[in-house]
């Protein structure tokens, strides 16, 4: 099937796409937009990857399941475009970054388009949810597309920031080759498990450190 996604990724994914899990996959997904409310809207969808070419990605970030909430999901894990608030994950992703740099950062916008800008794969492992229905589309076939994702990043780039947040992400993270990349591991910045070791985890700093020590620009974070 023809999937409008950028032409990197295009290339990379294509067996994904002519597979026939993708094609169950994507029969699914048209039913539940056209059946009902679904998150993100049908053009961000494959946001993450137009926005960050593969040949651009400098970090990994990976998130779980979009947000199942109006005016939320855009198709980058984490994000939310304005006016909506940043939500509480997001809050203390901000409150680490400030810890980090010292320096604060406004809860006007949650918007994260700038990182993804800058070389920041946002991931998530789900692309889509029904409303108000959190991993209503899991184990349909988007955790498999997305372990592509990973497998193709680890196996044909070299000296990626892989952070997994979460016993989730930190699963989907098992094979990554640790000797060709970095893996940042914590828990998840969720108000029920930010203070167990992701306050203070130092990702943002580490991540950029490692760009540098192999002559990358570093990420932009504030």
């Amino acid at each position: 099937m023809q999937v409008k996604i950028e032409p990197t990724w295009a290339q990379v994914l294509q067996p994904e796409f002519d597979s026939p899990y993708f094609a169950e996959l994507a029969g699914f997904v048209r039913t539940e937009y056209a059946k009902g409310t679904c998150y993100p809207p049908a053009k961000f969808i494959f946001e993450a990857f137009n926005r960050t070419p593969f040949d651009k990605v400098k970090v990994v970030i990976i998130g779980q399941d979009p947000y199942h909430g109006p005016n939320q999901a855009h198709g980058l894990c984490f994000s939310v475009l304005p006016p909506t608030p940043p939500p509480p994950s997001l809050v203390n992703i901000y409150k680490e970054l400030e810890r980090e740099y010292g320096t604060a950062i406004p809860r006007s916008t949650g918007d994260l388009t700038r990182w993804a800008d800058h070389g920041v794969l946002l991931l998530n492992a789900t692309l889509t949810v029904a409303a108000a229905r959190p991993m209503s589309h899991s184990g349909r076939g988007w955790e498999r597309f997305t372990d592509a994702v990973v497998a193709a990043l680890n196996n044909r780039r070299e000296h990626l920031v892989f952070i997994l947040w979460g016993a989730s992400a930190q699963k989907k993270g098992v094979n990554i080759d640790r000797s060709r990349h970095l893996v940042l591991s914590s828990a998840h910045p969720s108000p029920l498990s930010a203070h167990r070791g992701f306050l203070g985890c130092g990702h943002f700093r580490a991540a950029n450190d490692y760009l540098a020590r192999h002559g990358l620009a570093p990420i932009p974070w504030i």
